[in-house]
Parts: C-alpha cells; sequence; structure tokens
C-alpha cells in the first residue's frame, strides 16, 4: 500500500482481475497460477499420478489457443500425504474447502471431509501457485463426482500428450463443463465437438442425458 496522502490505497494484485476473483485475492492472498512445464517438474517429481483438465485439457486435445484463467491439476486425494513430504522444504500446502483454509503438514497430513482442494504455495509472503483438485478412487478407479457410482480406470478417461502430460480426456472435461454452460464453455464445445470420434461423441450425449435431460447442448452433439 503506497503512503501517498489523499491517494487510493494499492495493493499486490493482478490488474484486470474481474471482480470475483480480486474478492477472492483480497481475502486469501495474490495468485500466480504455474505454467504446465512448472507443474510437471513438481508433481512429476513425485512419482504418483496426477492430471490436467479444465481448459488446458481442451485446448490440449484441439491445439487451439485460448485463455485460461488457471492451471486446473487433479490428484488422488489418497496421495496427499505423499505430496506434503514431496513439497517440504520448497512449498507448504493448505486444504480447502467450505470449512476455509488449513495448513496440511506432515505431522497432520490428513485433508478434513470438508476439502476437495489443496492449495499450494511457497510462503505465506508469496502468492498461491497450484490449486489442486483432489480425485477420489475406488479401488483404484477414478470416480466421477457427477455421479459418483461411476468410475473408470484412468487409462481410459486420460490420455498423454506430446508434452509428457497426462490430460482429462476431452468428453470428460465437456460433461463437467455442461452444467454450468458459461460462454467459454460454449466455446469449448464448439472448437472440440468435430474432433472427437463417434464413439466419444456418443459417451458424451448419453452422460449429459444421465446428468442434465433435456440440455441444450444435447442436440447439437447428436446432430455434429
Amino acid at each position: 500500500m503506497t503512503e501517498d496522502s489523499g491517494a487510493e490505497p494499492r495493493y499486490w494484485y493482478a490488474e484486470g482481475l474481474d471482480p470475483e476473483e480480486l474478492e477472492f485475492q483480497r481475502l486469501y492472498g495474490p495468485v500466480v497460477q504455474a505454467t504446465r512445464a512448472e507443474a510437471k517438474e513438481f508433481f512429476g517429481g513425485l512419482g504418483l499420478p496426477w492430471w490436467v483438465a479444465g481448459g488446458w485439457s481442451i485446448e490440449a486435445f484441439t491445439g487451439v489457443p485460448r485463455h485460461h484463467e488457471d492451471l486446473d491439476v487433479s490428484f488422488w486425494r489418497k496421495n496427499v500425504p505423499a505430496l506434503v513430504e514431496h513439497a517440504g522444504g520448497r512449498y507448504h500446502v493448505w486444504s480447502a474447502g467450505s470449512a476455509g483454509i488449513h495448513p496440511v503438514t506432515t505431522e497432520d497430513p490428513v485433508v478434513p471431509d470438508t476439502a476437495d482442494q489443496v492449495w499450494i504455495r511457497e510462503h505465506a509472503l508469496a502468492p498461491w501457485r497450484y490449486d489442486v483438485v483432489l480425485n477420489p478412487d475406488r479401488d483404484g478407479r477414478w470416480i466421477f463426482r457427477r455421479d459418483p457410482s461411476i468410475d473408470y480406470d484412468l487409462d481410459e478417461i486420460t490420455w498423454v500428450a506430446d508434452d509428457g502430460i497426462r490430460y482429462l480426456n476431452p468428453e470428460l472435461t465437456l460433461a463437467y463443463k455442461a452444467k454450468h454452460a458459461r460462454p467459454k464453455d460454449e466455446r469449448d464445445l464448439a472448437v472440440t465437438l468435430t474432433l472427437l470420434s463417434p464413439k466419444q461423441r456418443t459417451w458424451l450425449a448419453d452422460m449429459i442425458d444421465h446428468l442434465h435431460p433435456n440440455h441444450p447442448w444435447l442436440a447439437q452433439i447428436r446432430t455434429a
């Protein structure tokens, strides 16, 4: 904050943030998302499964550049203690959920049931670098959050790109995005749909019909 008399206080936030993101950073601190290369170096060194979902998984599949607000890294919930151990001396890990944020340490590596994410940063004066979604599993199989009765082998629902990073399959990413169908989600559907195989399009249409009957995307997918 500047000390200029009469001037509006200035904060260490990135410029151009939307109001929701600005409010988040005012409460929890600034965010400077890591790059995919940085994520590959950090998580790859752990030697445990991790993958990228969200908009980056769409860009990796289509090759069409898009704006990204964050890097959606996913990780098995059961492996959090190993992640905390791996991060030691380099990053601090915090659980994040409806009950707030709390440090997760080697002495107490348990993430509360109210938290489905961990946030990672170097220290309290540094920006957050990773926002990691903790995915549950059923005997090592990926559980679909939109319908937890459904599970898949990880190799069934992810793929490894030329950059050596594992990404969520595009039809899975779109199935998640259908719930909100924001302008960026509509855009992701448009650039991805014609590149999906008939099998992928059929799976996507069936899943959206299961989760969101009469969804406006259904006709578009089935006539692609």
